[in-house]
């Protein structure tokens, strides 16, 4: 689709085939183009993760607000680019999720602030809605980090208005804004150290790299839907959530890793799978590569036959999907959370929780709404609104507990007239630290600086199992291995959970410490959970322990030191 066939006031046939002007319809499909271009490159943008960690959502919170931002326009007949444009902003900002998700929606706001009510966009246009898409970007972080989608953004400014001086075509303009976005994001290690010691370029930088790069291909008429025979790093791979997508008939989930012999023929390996069985992935990494795939029982040894003559197989894992699904049916409902009542002129506390254990233990400490999220699934903007819009009271104190989270909470308290403060706790033990000093009946400012006084007083462990082999911070990682992060940072790597814990424990300093509380995730076995608190007993007696059932995904601790 050309840019003259998007606007109906430019001229398909105009001779010169040069496009100067874009209404509010092309607007309205260039950003599906775009969605969908970053949709099919969306785990190559989550797989750009700097801590070999499982929160690799940079591409999922960036789609999603994409999404929204689409939603907005997408049965609309409007062709007058302002307000498109503006509809398009306000569904990227309710709709934005994570960092990355919260400052793309701020590029549209700045895209549209200048595009006001304009009925088409020219070149001089579309070079000043990107200088202020720059601009409202950089405002909208307290303290901007080079080496991010925010140098990507003004590096596409600064390559518009160049281009500008010799031409007026819109989609050289669009081409000189890709190929500036390539640049950047290929030069972001080099301004930011901790992704060229991760060997990662920025992901916030790349998703906008594949939007703007959606469009172009939409304009040149290239497809924008993925190619069939794509390898995937392994880190990026879908599995578990391949099991809420089961198709009738397919019974067995088989994941065979493997090392071939010769060069895989990616076309004819994905075509001989699809006579198999479907929801195939491949995944390669450290010359390894891992084939998942759903077939039905009487084809559940065939993919592991057919890949024996390929290579050398070195794990094979089968399941039983019908068996899960029933499992999962018959799964007790959580108990109701007992959420704190609150009246009109009190603070309520509106915290975000990864898991029902830990939403459990925030409603106890006062929490008046509940926002489910944390790492792989930061809320978004309207959804963090929504938590408190209806409460009887129009003082709110908002604990992201995540530091992904804090600029959405941010957002939703820019969008409503009642009084927020967010504190900016990026961690779970930050956020129960700061409900200790929580007053439903204080000063709103003089409770708020409390409780972010309150998150510096506590150190918060993590524990999770590398998703990539990495050197990172002096630490060497392979995948697989446990990791320790502490306060955010990644600190060791062990063969094993009880290692990876008292070695975490150590660096904290925990000797000098009083209390520790872990909150154990749904990845572990209580049996195994109990092993480990009572190694730690042993190691700490004179400390107060306490063992909470957390329930969050990923991590098989999370770990309050005070």
């Amino acid at each position: 689709m050309s840019i003259e066939e998007a606007n109906p006031t430019s001229p398909a046939g105009n001779p010169t085939g040069e496009r100067k002007t874009l209404d509010g319809q092309g607007l309205r499909k260039l950003v599906e183009a775009g969605l969908v271009w970053l949709r099919t490159n969306q785990q190559t943008v989550n797989a750009l993760n700097v801590f070999p960690v499982p929160d690799g959502d940079t591409g999922t919170n960036m789609v999603l607000t994409m999404q929204a931002a689409y939603n907005e326009v997408a049965n609309s007949g409007e062709k007058n680019i302002g307000k498109i444009a503006h509809d398009i902003a306000q569904g990227a900002l309710m709709g934005a999720r994570g960092n990355s998700g919260v400052i793309l929606s701020q590029i549209w706001r700045g895209f549209a602030r200048a595009l006001d009510n304009l009925e088409t966009m020219n070149a001089d246009l579309f070079v000043q809605a990107i200088h202020e898409s720059r601009n409202t970007a950089y405002k909208g972080v307290v303290r901007p980090v080079e080496g991010t989608i925010l140098t990507v953004i003004k590096d596409i400014s600064a390559a518009v208005d160049e281009a500008r001086k010799e031409n007026d075509d819109l989609v050289i303009l669009l081409e000189k804004a890709v190929e500036a976005a390539d640049a950047s994001v290929k030069r972001t290690p080099e301004l930011l150290p901790i992704l060229k010691q991760a060997g990662v370029v920025d992901s916030g930088g790349k998703g906008l790299f594949f939007i703007l790069e959606g469009m172009l291909r939409k304009v040149k008429g290239l497809t924008l839907e993925t190619n069939v025979a794509a390898v995937q790093p392994l880190s990026a791979m879908q599995i578990e959530q391949s099991v809420e997508e089961i198709e009738p008939g397919q019974d067995y989930e088989v994941v065979v890793d493997f090392r071939p012999r010769h060069e895989l023929n990616l076309e004819k390996f994905y075509a001989d799978l699809a006579n198999m069985g479907t929801s195939i992935q491949v995944g390669e990494g450290d010359g390894m590569y891992r084939m998942h795939i759903h077939v039905p029982t009487e084809k559940r040894y065939t993919p592991i036959d057919y890949i024996m003559g390929l290579g050398t197989i070195t794990k094979v894992a089968m399941e039983n999907l019908l068996a899960q699904m029933e499992e999962m049916e018959q799964k007790p409902e959580a108990p109701k959370l007992s959420l704190t009542p609150v009246k009109p002129g009190q603070i309520a506390v509106v915290a975000v929780a990864p898991g029902p254990g830990i939403a459990r233990i925030f409603a106890s400490l006062g929490a008046a709404a509940i926002v489910e999220g944390g790492q792989t699934m930061n809320p978004s903007t309207e959804e963090i609104l929504s938590a408190f819009e209806n409460l009887p009271t129009d003082k709110i104190i908002i604990l992201p507990n995540n530091k992904n989270i804090i600029l959405a909470a941010q957002n939703s308290a820019e969008v409503t007239v009642k009084k927020v403060r967010v504190i900016p706790c990026r961690s779970v033990p930050q956020g129960i630290s700061a409900l200790f000093c929580y007053d439903p009946d204080g000063d709103l400012e003089e409770v708020a600086e409390e409780m972010t006084r309150a998150i510096t007083e506590v150190e918060t462990g993590e524990i999770t199992t590398a998703t990539r082999s990495v050197e990172l911070n002096g630490v060497k990682v392979q995948q697989g291995e446990v990791i320790a992060l502490l306060n955010g940072e990644l600190v060791l790597s062990s063969h094993s959970l009880e290692e990876a814990l008292l070695g975490l424990l150590q660096q904290a300093s925990t000797e000098d410490r009083e209390r520790i509380t872990f909150f154990y995730g749904d990845n572990i076995s209580r049996s195994e959970v109990n092993r480990l608190v009572d190694l730690v007993r042993e190691k700490y007696p004179n400390h107060e322990i306490e063992l909470h059932e957390g329930g969050q995904p990923n991590y098989q601790f999370i770990i309050a030191i005070e």
